[in-house]
């Protein structure tokens, strides 16, 4: 054999020997727990034979506490390149063979080498995390990987998308990248986040928990917010990442994804028409609404469940992806509370980051009342949503369907706050509140005054008399605050007519380092 071949073949058992992670017998537990490997997860992920791995060699340094005593080649860690639908995606892949994917120096190296080379290349960044934390025996160099993994997170928001799924366990500082990061996915049964674990929580508080109830996936998808999407395996996670990613450009500097559409523009759906109950305080259901409207019916929702009174996703119209924020009717009136308000914003500074247009369906009766939203601080969360509006600069267009009142009117995407065009229903009610509270106002002494047997026959002909002179959407039009009253079941052509007209949109904000968000 000569001197080459024998080169080549130490190469190829070096590259076996890195591709088992942490040996076979590991690999099969990984396996019998229903989880796949870091390089397998990879293969499920993107295109077939388009990753491209980094740092392949890559052995930590430390020797004390027992490291000495093996080395594994990757460190625990898979990085690199690849196509995802065609499209360049840079990935890393935590592998929980290796030191139970804990992360040490050269584990977060080739992490911040690998998001170095998406900022530099304009191309998102996706994390499958399943690690067990920092590597204890690396001290304090674990902890300066994970500070320098969030830096790059920081400096990569707003340039690149960042999507990170949830494989297994993401604990204590491990957890604070992934919240950085635009989207996180998680695995039902598999998956849990948290801070402190449970036997900091029993040692602290004395509360007894267990990881599933303090940090799992239906957990956050429903309490916290921090979880963007729930699968129920870790095939349908990794095709969540698929799908999700086709809806946003590369980068902040390129347009929202097209492509092409064999739905009509045209398209007219008469079922809008009467889907308004003729009972103003009856419920429907948003989402048809946007079904029937967007291409095909596809609306791709985040944070489902968390919040489920504001509905936010992605959508296409006429092949061009944009984002969707719509009051839920059927869920607490389609009220703006302090969860709502956090979900919209983030949802929306999001797509103004990545130039997606902003679609907006309203019908809303106002902000939750009372002392519990008042003390988690719903003037503050209700701020940030009046913020990302107003800040938005993508194209923004609002078609409101039933009630818009009071302050909410002015939050969800006015004129005022810069929407661009702002569509009405014959059914809209755009008023300082609705019939029944302005009657009390403005009647409540007379109103006192009356027989019980009158009461309710006076209340109902000042309130038909008020929804008749303010509850409607000509107010409004008559002063330019609704650039059109239109036939629903016209809605979807008018908001692509819409889009296309305003492709060439330039719209920029003061020069500034950074406004203050009320946070």
């Amino acid at each position: 054999m000569g001197e080459i071949e024998k080169k080549l073949t130490e190469l190829k058992k070096l590259r076996e020997e890195a591709r088992l992670g942490g040996g076979q017998k590991r690999i099969e537990a990984q396996h019998s727990k229903g989880k796949y490997t870091a390089r397998e997860r990879i293969n499920l992920l993107v295109d077939p034979g388009s990753f491209e791995e980094f740092d392949m060699f890559v052995t930590h340094r430390e020797k004390g506490f027992g490291l000495d005593e093996a080395e594994y080649l990757s460190d625990g860690v898979v990085t690199g390149h690849a196509t995802i639908n065609n499209r360049q995606v840079v990935i890393f892949s935590q592998d929980f063979t290796v030191r139970g994917g804990s992360l040490g120096e050269m584990f977060a190296k080739k992490i911040c080498k690998i998001m170095d080379y998406a900022i530099k290349n304009g191309v998102p960044i996706i994390g499958l995390n399943d690690s067990g934390g920092a590597r204890i025996q690396e001290g304090v160099l674990s902890l300066a990987g994970y500070a320098d993994i969030f830096l790059r997170n920081v400096m990569a928001s707003g340039l690149v998308p960042q999507i990170s799924a949830i494989l297994g366990p993401c604990a204590g500082g491990a957890v604070y990248s992934p919240a950085i990061t635009d989207f996180n996915i998680m695995t039902r049964d598999h998956a849990y986040m948290f801070v402190t674990g449970p036997r900091v929580v029993k040692t602290v508080t004395h509360e007894e928990v267990t990881p599933e109830e303090l940090g799992g996936a239906d957990i956050h998808a429903t309490k916290s917010g921090v979880a963007h999407l729930v699968a129920d395996t870790e095939e349908e996670t990794l095709e969540l990442i698929r799908k999700l990613i086709t809806f946003m450009p590369s980068n902040n500097t390129e347009e929202a994804p097209f492509v092409s559409c064999d739905d009509p523009i045209d398209r007219i759906n008469d079922d809008l028409n009467d889907i308004i109950p003729d009972d103003h305080n009856l419920p429907y259901d948003m989402k048809q609404v946007i079904e029937m409207v967007v291409d095909h019916g596809d609306l791709f929702e985040i944070r489902r469940r968390w919040a489920p009174n504001i509905i936010c996703g992605f959508a296409r119209l006429n092949g061009r992806a944009v984002g969707i924020v719509a009051n839920q009717p059927n869920a607490l009136a389609g009220v703006l509370d302090n969860k709502s308000s956090r979900k919209a914003a983030a949802h929306i500074r999001f797509c103004d980051a990545f130039n997606l247009p902003v679609v907006t369906f309203v019908d809303v009766p106002g902000f939750m009342p009372g002392t519990v939203q008042e003390y988690e601080g719903i003037i503050l969360n209700g701020a940030k949503l009046l913020y990302a509006y107003a800040e938005a600069t993508v194209p923004k267009i609002t078609v409101i369907t039933r009630k818009a009142y009071g302050g909410a009117y002015d939050v969800m995407s006015s004129k005022h706050l810069r929407g661009d065009l702002n569509y009405a229903w014959p059914t809209a009610e755009i008023a300082v509140m609705g019939p029944q509270g302005a009657v009390e106002v403005l009647y409540g002494k007379e109103i006192k005054k009356l027989d019980p047997e009158k009461r309710a026959e006076f209340i109902a002909e000042k309130e038909k008399d008020y929804r008749d002179r303010f509850a409607n959407p000509y107010n409004a039009a008559k002063l330019g605050y609704i650039d059109d009253v239109i036939e629903p079941r016209n809605t979807r052509f008018r908001i692509i007519r819409g889009l296309e007209s305003l492709a060439g949109k330039r719209d920029m904000n003061p020069p500034k380092k950074h406004g203050c968000i009320p946070l």
